[in-house]
């Protein structure tokens, strides 16, 4: 069985109550392929999904935009694996580059030494993103992981190593990919209006299965969806589903727009291959 076309729509962090519903709406009304040929996703700011979860039509489904390390407690402003679960949210994106470069999730752990009474930050290359995969894993969610490269580091010609660094820090402390998504955003391309060529996507995705081939597993390599990430719209959509690696899109600033409809239906593509 081929992998499922999965679509995932990133609201960041936008929106009134008024405009969300007014989204809702436009989703609950719009013509898209069957579950058994695409999967949705919407993922609002953590205050709305309450409200999302009580309009949204049925085949389509709900993800948190970020989630805590571990086990919840005193982390003030964090919403733990737990919480989620409690309110029946299935999926979370964890690792997306607007928290690895602007707040450094990928960069540094922190700790709490209470006998010394502050905060040490101690710098392990990719931990905390893997880490929070693994344990929201552990509690029953699903995850959309994210992996890209700069701008800089794409003119470097480090394109494949750092996503296969990235890829590296969450199969570590994995054993099992079934509920895992893999979306490839290069940073360059994120709210740019800039996109990776078809050809460009279908590099980086190829190489990412051929690692997960050598490294995971031959089974993990076919069976896990690698989709795209940064400035798809309803114009590039269907070029880009064409090409034999990508599985789908995340989606950003098009998913708050009724052209997210267009994005869904370039399942057919892969549908119709």
């Amino acid at each position: 069985m081929g992998r499922k076309f999965f679509v995932g729509g990133n609201w960041k962090c936008n929106g009134t109550t008024e405009e969300v519903k007014k989204i809702v709406n436009t989703l609950n009304d719009g013509q898209v392929p069957s579950q058994d040929v695409v999967e949705v996703v919407v993922s609002p700011p953590y205050v709305f999904i309450p409200l999302v979860k009580s309009l949204l039509r049925p085949d389509f489904h709900v993800a948190a935009q970020n989630v805590w390390v571990k086990k919840g407690g005193a982390y003030t402003g964090e919403i733990s694996a737990e919480i989620l679960v409690n309110l029946e949210v299935p999926w979370v994106i964890i690792g997306h580059s607007e928290r690895r470069l602007i707040l450094g999730e990928s960069n540094e752990v922190m700790f709490f030494l209470p006998y010394l009474s502050f905060w040490v930050v101690i710098i392990v290359p990719e931990k905390f993103v893997g880490d929070k995969v693994a344990y929201a894993l552990s509690q029953g969610l699903k995850v959309i992981a994210c992996v890209g490269e700069t701008l800089e580091q794409r003119e470097a010609r480090s394109t494949l190593d750092v996503v296969a660094a990235q890829t590296k820090a969450i199969a570590d402390r994995i054993s099992n990919w079934d509920d895992i998504v893999l979306a490839y955003e290069p940073v360059w391309a994120i709210g740019t209006g800039k996109v990776a060529t078809p050809a460009q996507a279908q590099e980086v995705h190829s190489e990412l299965r051929k690692w997960l081939h050598t490294n995971v597993s031959a089974d993990v390599a076919a069976k896990t969806r690698i989709i795209y990430g940064g400035s798809v719209n309803g114009a590039n959509s269907k070029e880009l589903a064409a090409q034999p690696d990508v599985d789908g899109f995340l989606v950003g600033g098009a998913s708050l727009k009724p052209e997210f409809i267009d994005i869904i239906k370039a399942a057919e593509v892969k549908k119709n291959a």
